[in-house]
């Protein structure tokens, strides 16, 4: 996912929060919107996905 559609479609593909733990600075200003990762969804399945 990370190679395709990079760092912050990866994480939020994956669920992962902030949840207070020391992540690092790059979290803190990468974010992916929900039509980012359905559309990294959509290449990936071939298949149409209503929010991308």
């Amino acid at each position: 996912m990370e190679r395709a559609f990079g760092y912050a479609v990866a994480r939020a593909f994956a669920g992962h929060t902030d949840g207070g733990a020391n992540v690092g600075t790059t979290t803190t200003y990468v974010r992916a919107t929900l039509q980012e990762v359905a559309a990294a969804v959509a290449a990936l399945t071939g298949e149409p996905h209503p929010l991308a």
